[in-house]
């Protein structure tokens, strides 16, 4: 097992390029089931939840080609497997969005119940009363949905609550139902923008793309695309908090600055000098400290609860007092007692952590626990006085492609070694 081992205190400067997005990815590449022949998708991060991914897509009978480090070929256009097996879908949450495209297109699928982060309840009752609302029949048991088709048919749903992956899985199963599909309460995040613009190319037809009401028109098939990933916009947000953290500067290309309002707003008030281009955001900090602000985590395009914990961190060793508020998951603060074994002065009130900013953090033993709890550690060590060491890091290879290698080239001495 492998751990990152930090020598804190270095400002980051330099240039990177972020990686295609992962959250764009993964329901790209399950979407292409529905296709008739091959995609090849292009700006594809190497990370543990692709690889997962492909072999869930070849257990079910896909094949793929790695064409270069970030194209892929991808041949899911006759499964001979219906079924999404526990022991790949327990590790990755996302799995769940096998269940639309394989209902849809071959009117069945048993799909384990899925996995991923402990960071709280992921319930899938709003995928499966939406799939039935489409005409499925659907049961749970013994940990795997079991769900029949006749043929799905366009109706109207509506989300009671926002959820990006059960919009994923509807769109998804509406491309290709019988009629019309109106999805209100939509998730509007540029992941699901993504996915809509992919499947158009592909030949669905959905309209209403950036907005809370989403409509697909049901088409007889759909065909394969090249098609290139928007970028990762919380990898680009994160090296900018590391950036912000040590005092650095720093330009992040293949950057999206529209899609990350919210934080970029965030960024300017700790003091951050922010400058966007067409395909690229910089940041400097002029060697100042961060000021203290507070943030509630929201659905798109309130301030994502992905960049919570990276914020938590910089808040740590900013001038005054913060809350940081998350609204979205209920368990998503088990990187407070690793900040403060680093000295971080912290309080958690409910879902809200009450921070008083310190000067300076110390460098310690921390043990991952998910993905961005993982990168707020690795922010806080690239800030602190000495060493500090983090264990269980294949947490982040499941969000953040060669962390190292990237953190490296803007100057941090940060090194990955075996136990």
């Amino acid at each position: 097992m492998y751990k990152l081992v930090i020598q804190g205190g270095k400002p980051l400067k330099g240039t990177i390029k972020a990686s295609g997005s992962k959250n764009s990815s993964l329901p790209i590449l399950f979407a292409s089931i529905l296709a008739d022949n091959p995609i090849t998708l292009n700006n594809t991060p190497q990370l543990s939840d692709i690889s997962t991914t492909l072999r869930l897509l070849m257990s079910m009978g896909a094949d793929f080609i790695l064409e270069s480090n970030s194209s892929l070929f991808v041949d899911s256009s006759k499964l001979n497997n219906l079924v999404a097996d526990y022991n790949l879908v327990k590790t990755m949450r996302a799995s769940i969005l096998v269940l639309g495209p394989m209902l849809t297109k071959y009117g069945e699928a048993k799909v384990s119940l899925p996995g991923g982060c402990a960071i709280g309840t992921r319930p899938v009752n709003l995928h499966l009363k939406a799939l039935e609302e489409l005409g499925a029949s659907i049961r749970v048991e013994n940990g795997y949905i079991y769900a029949k088709t006749d043929g799905l048919i366009g109706a109207n749903i509506h989300f009671d609550q926002v959820t990006v992956t059960a919009t994923e899985n509807v769109i998804m199963a509406a491309t290709l139902a019988k009629g019309t599909s109106i999805i209100n309460n939509a998730a509007q995040e540029p992941e699901i923008s993504d996915l809509c613009c992919f499947l158009n190319k592909m030949g669905a037809k959905i309209s209403g793309i950036d907005t809370s009401i989403i409509t697909v028109e049901g088409v007889p098939q759909l065909n394969g695309v090249e098609y290139s990933v928007c970028s990762d916009r919380i990898e680009v947000a994160t090296y900018l908090v590391a950036a912000a953290i040590t005092g650095g500067s720093i330009t992040v290309k293949n950057a999206n600055p529209q899609a990350m309002r919210s934080v970029l707003g965030k960024l300017i008030e700790i003091g951050a000098d922010i400058k966007t281009e067409n395909q690229s955001i910089s940041l400097n900090m002029k060697g100042k400290r961060p000021k203290a602000v507070s943030i509630k985590t929201g659905t798109y395009p309130n301030f994502p609860t992905d960049m919570q914990a990276q914020f938590t961190a910089l808040n740590t060793i900013a001038d005054g007092h913060s809350s940081i508020t998350e609204n979205i998951f209920e368990n998503r603060f088990m990187h407070i007692p690793e900040l403060m074994r680093m000295g971080a002065d912290l309080t958690l009130e409910g879902n809200t952590v009450v921070c008083k900013g310190v000067k300076s953090l110390t460098g310690a033993h921390l043990m991952a626990t998910d993905l961005r709890a993982s990168a707020s550690l690795v922010l806080a060590g690239l800030a602190a006085k000495g060493t500090t060491t983090i264990e269980r890091v294949y947490h982040l290879d499941r969000g953040y492609e060669t962390i190292e290698e990237k953190l490296k080239s803007l100057g941090a001495d940060i090194e990955r070694v075996q136990d």
